[in-house]
């Protein structure tokens, strides 16, 4: 096995794409959790106010040599609604924002390469912010693996997850595992 790589991202609520990136071979651990705030150790609490300048997002260790961060972006792009400013749906505010937190400089262009594949998709502007490097930390363990426990009695999540994870089984199917 190579050496797994990370990938962060902030698409809306975690329990939903955390309960999407699960699913894809190559995906070794996900973990939900808040970055780019001015809070040191947020709660959940705080980070739904808003005023915590945190987002929601997922924190994905992946080994490259199965899946690359070029499929994840994509995968991100296609099962969340990139063109929403702060919000995904009915989750309204910064905390929902869409963003891809670079782990370094490095990750800028292939960021922005899959920022630019997502657009010729789509006629309404991407909207997705490129953020970071920032503090990570990790949410309360009751929001870990939400959707394949708690999750699946949820009406929120039962109307969300459910056509996200039908849009990665349709445009991702290959990636999935086995």
């Amino acid at each position: 096995m190579t050496e797994l790589a990370t990938a962060i991202l902030a698409g809306g609520c975690f329990w939903c794409t955390e309960a999407v990136f699960r699913q894809l071979d190559g995906v070794h651990a996900v973990e939900s959790g808040y970055i780019g705030g001015n809070v040191p150790h947020p709660t959940y609490k705080q980070v739904c106010t808003g005023e915590t300048g945190h987002a929601e997002a997922i924190r994905v260790s992946f080994d490259p040599a199965v899946i690359t961060r070029a499929d994840l972006l994509d995968v991100f792009f296609a099962t969340h609604d990139p063109t929403q400013l702060n919000r995904q749906g009915g989750d309204i505010g910064t905390q929902y924002r869409s963003a891809v937190f670079l782990l370094d400089e490095a990750q800028r262009t292939e960021t922005e390469a899959a920022i630019a594949r997502a657009q010729t998709e789509r006629a309404e502007p991407v909207v997705t912010m490129i953020e970071g490097p920032a503090q990570w930390y990790p949410a309360e363990d009751y929001h870990q693996e939400y959707w394949d426990g708690e999750g699946q009695r949820n009406p929120y999540c039962l109307a969300v997850i459910p056509p996200k994870l039908a849009k990665l089984r349709k445009g991702f199917a290959e990636k999935l595992k086995g």
